[in-house]
Formats: structure tokens, sequence, C-alpha cells
């Protein structure tokens, strides 16, 4: 039995799973723990040269997988990996029906869900103004999946014009303008004071509420309840579903408005336009096999 630590993400399970696919260590051979139990484990080594090739397909489920807080996931994806290249299992990701596969893609969609969800959720409160007038905004959320990374970029992009950071247990994200670094989770949330912006989102939130598409389960699906603390909003849930009945009385007594036209946004036709090349070139870049070292995290 091999005992090798798989780190703490993708990028160094990757490595290891390369040097053990080199030695042609089987999955039944090897424990995946972390440094400190009961086992000596192996530490991290330079990473080999790599002359196996996998679906690139692969990478980005694995990637995924590596994101998910069940420690059995690192021995899960080294199966997998060892049944497409040493197993003859090429196409392997293309049965749904494998008990592997299928464990694997409810780990992936669990961790694109809580990407979703911290999109969605994150808040963020004014912290700080600096003597140039620059100020900077902080955020605490409560992921079950260690999706922190994955979902950084996504912030990166819609907020690239204000310094951030996105405290949680499980990793903490900061960009001040110009590099998004990444430190250790911390335990507790150090941004709970409020400030005027929560009075915003609930203003906000009061504004978008539509009673007449009111539906309790389904919005608790979307918004389960585990983050309503969190969310300065959550406060006027059970007030607005007590008035929805009310309100919709009173909307059906108004008199029609006509529909205003959708008004052109040369800036959203761009973003539309990017996503459609990206979409197609991640396509493009999933058809191909390449060799297991070649895919950056």
């Amino acid at each position: 039995m091999k005992c090798v630590d798989p780190g703490t993400d993708f990028v160094s399970w990757r490595d290891a799973a390369r040097i053990l696919l080199e030695d042609a260590v089987p999955p039944h051979d090897v424990l995946w723990e972390s440094s400190g139990g009961l086992f000596e484990t192996t530490g991290p080594q330079a990473p080999v040269e790599s002359t196996i090739k996998v679906p690139a397909a692969f990478m980005g489920l694995a990637k995924s997988v590596a994101c998910h807080r069940d420690p059995s996931r690192w021995a899960l994806l080294y199966r997998l990996l060892w049944r497409i290249t040493r197993g003859g299992e090429r196409h392997l990701l293309a049965i749904a029906s494998d008990p592997e596969m299928a464990r694997a893609r409810q780990f992936e969609k669990n961790v694109h869900r809580e990407i979703h969800k911290m999109h969605a959720f994150v808040r963020f409160k004014l912290i700080d103004t600096d003597a140039a007038g620059r100020e900077r905004y902080a955020a605490w959320f409560e992921p079950e999946h260690f999706i922190v990374e994955a979902a950084a970029p996504f912030f990166r992009k819609r907020f690239a014009n204000m310094d951030w950071s996105i405290f949680t247990p499980k990793g903490c994200a900061h960009w001040n303008g110009t590099a998004l670094t990444h430190t250790p989770g911390i335990p507790n949330n150090p941004v709970e004071n409020p400030d005027a912006l929560e009075a915003a989102w609930r203003t906000y939130y009061r504004s978008i509420f539509n009673p007449a598409r009111l539906k309790v389960k389904a919005m608790q699906t979307e918004m389960p309840k585990r983050y309503w603390k969190n969310l300065p909003e959550a406060e006027l849930i059970e007030e607005l579903i007590g008035q929805s009945q009310h309100r919709v009385t009173q909307m059906f007594a108004e008199e029609p408005r006509p529909a205003k036209p959708m008004p052109k946004n040369a800036y959203l036709d761009k973003l539309r336009e990017l996503s459609a090349k990206e979409q197609s070139a991640n396509r493009a870049q999933e058809a191909e096999d390449l060799p297991l070292g070649s895919i950056p995290a």
C-alpha cells in the first residue's frame, strides 16, 4: 500500500497522480491521505514529464471534483484516470450509467451549483476608503465546498474597478485592481457591521419582488435558508410573502401599461459575442486529447 498526500487542490493531486501513473501503481494500492494521518505519507514530489494523454473533458471534470469537500474525491479521480489511461476505457466519460462516473458527475454538479450560489449570494460591504478616494469592499460567504478560487474570476471581471476581499472558511480571495490573490480560510465573519449597502440591497430586493410569480418552495430551492443569515434582504422575505396576495389583487385592479421596447446596448451585445466565442473554443478543446500535465490550473 502506497500512502500519498493529494495536497489541497487539483494541481497537487494531478502531479501526484502523474507520478503514480508513470510508475503503474494501480488504484487499489494507493491510499490518498493528507500528512498527519495514521500511515506514513509520501509528500509532494517534483512532477515528471508525462507522455500519457487524457481527454481534455476529463481534466475539466477533475478540476470540478477536486473542489468537492468529500475526502474520497481523490481516490475516485485516480480510479477514473486509471481506467481511462491504463484500463482501456477511453470513452468512460460518455458512459453515464457507470457508477463511478455517476458519482463524479454528482460531485461536479454539487460544485457547479455552489459556485452559482456564491455568484448570486455574495454581498459586498464598504469597509474603507483610501486617501485617493478608492473604496475597498469586503464580503463573507460560507460555501459547502472548496470553490473560492473557481468562483473568484467572476467577481474580478464584474467588480474590476474596485478593491475587494471575499472571506470564507474554505479560502479567501482578494482583488486590488491589478492582481487576484488567495489566502487560507478564516473561521469567523470579519465584516459583520451593517452599512448603507445593506439598505440598498433591501431596497433593490423589494423593488424586484413580483408577488404574482411567487412560488415559495421554488424560491427556497434557489435560495436555501442556510444562506439567509448573510443576506441583508432575507429579513424582508416573510413580510413580502405575507403581503403578496394583497399586492396581486392591487395589480389586477390597475389599468394595463404598454410594454416598453428593449433598449439597444452595444456593451451587452459585445459581451454576448465574447461569450459565444469562448463557448465555441471550450467545445473545441474538449474534443482533444492532451497530456496529463499540459493543462494549467
